[in-house]
């Protein structure tokens, strides 16, 4: 299995911020990478940093969503598995969320963050909460992939769990 993780800078623009994170994939698929992965919240600077000074629900979007919709169609296209980091909104809660999308572009999952720090510059409490699903693994076309987001890499439970 090849795999590419893309870090990029964010900015203002979300708009930009997702055309770079296309051309990533597009790049890296033509590198040879079958499993491209991106860093948390890699589409819009990392708010957390700063405690949530409003609702923050409008922050956040749909999986499936207008997001997913573009690297899933990138993913069928390229034949590659794609796993973003999103802030998912589902009803009236929030998440830190990465779906893990195949290469014929479907959703087969998503993980969300379980352990939420809240400290200095992570302030994540006041936009996430925990999880419930667990610590799923999913089977792709290039082998079985499990996803450990952002401080659940800190609790070897949840690592054994994987």
């Amino acid at each position: 299995m090849r795999i590419a993780l893309i870090q990029q800078r964010a900015i203002d623009d979300k708009n930009l911020n997702l055309n770079k994170g296309l051309e990533a994939v597009r790049k890296s698929a033509d590198k040879g990478a079958q499993v491209i992965c991106f860093a948390e919240l890699a589409f819009e600077p990392f708010y957390p940093q700063y405690p949530a000074a409003s609702n923050v629900i409008d922050l956040a979007e749909t999986i499936p969503g207008p997001i997913t919709d573009k690297f899933s169609s990138v993913a069928r296209e390229l034949g590659v598995v794609v796993i973003l980091n999103l802030f998912e909104r589902e009803g009236n809660q929030t998440f830190d969320c990465s779906p893990v999308i195949d290469i014929d572009g479907k959703i087969i999952g998503k993980t969300r963050m379980v352990h939420i720090p809240d400290y200095e510059y992570f302030h994540e409490k006041s936009y996430y909460i925990p999880s419930e699903l667990g610590a799923p693994v999913y089977k792709t076309k290039f082998g079985i992939i499990g996803v450990a987001i952002c401080y659940d890499r800190h609790y070897p439970e949840y690592m054994r769990a994987l």
